[in-house]
């Protein structure tokens, strides 16, 4: 589902509440540690480290395909609504050019990766299979890392200053609406501290937290599946 373009912003005015930006800190730290973690098991593959099943192996190919959607939905969501409600609030006190062509260059690389992917799961994790493998979810996490730096070190400021309170939320939820819950919710949790779990239990309705619950534990599973 693609998210859908904010309209009638807002924006914040001085002495008003700033966002918390809490959510997107965690999407963005569930992106790089899952990819890393990927990256880490496909070289072990690609070193003969360890040997994989069909199961397991269909299981990887899987669990990259879902973090490929991902981090899609996330650069998508950013693009198409985050960036306009930015522009509005913040008019020309930003760039957003060169953030906007890395989302741009992320889009082959993961095209690459689910077809690197299929061909794992086809070959059932072998060396060969999971070597450029590897090496293209190694490359991701690099550029994911470097990329997130400069978004937050540029933009979240940015937010702070210009971005309402009540537009923050509603690209939050617009998130929400068109991403996959079963994968993205379980993943955020899992990279919390536990003072963010306090803090998430204090913001969050209890049964969106009941159903994130249920979903990571259907996920552990799921995650036992591919890491072990």
């Amino acid at each position: 589902m693609q998210p859908t373009r904010l309209v009638n912003v807002t924006a914040r005015r001085p002495g008003d509440p700033e966002p918390d930006l809490l959510g997107i800190s965690l999407a963005h730290r569930a992106m790089v540690t899952d990819v890393g973690r990927v990256a880490t098991l496909t070289s072990a593959f690609a070193d003969g480290g360890m040997t994989c099943t069909p199961r397991r192996a269909r299981a990887v190919a899987r669990y990259v395909n879902l973090l490929c959607d991902s981090v899609h939905h996330h650069h998508t969501t950013e693009d198409q609504i985050l960036w306009p409600v930015i522009e509005a609030s913040a008019g020309g006190s930003v760039d957003l050019t060169e953030l906007t062509e890395d989302h741009a260059a992320l889009d082959p690389r993961l095209d690459r990766l689910r077809a690197l992917a299929a061909g794992f799961r086809l070959n059932v994790g072998d060396k060969e299979s999971a070597a450029p493998l590897a090496a293209g979810l190694t490359e991701l996490h690099g550029l994911l890392h470097e990329h997130i730096a400069d978004e937050e070190r540029e933009i979240f400021p940015v937010i702070r200053q210009y971005v309402s309170v009540d537009d923050w939320a509603a690209v939050e939820k617009a998130a929400q609406r068109s991403g996959r819950m079963s994968f993205d919710g379980p993943r955020t949790v899992a990279v919390m501290t536990e003072q963010e779990r306090v803090a998430l239990s204090e913001t969050v309705s209890p049964i969106l937290l009941a159903l994130i619950t249920v979903l990571s534990v259907r996920h552990r599973r799921f995650d036992r599946r591919v890491f072990g």
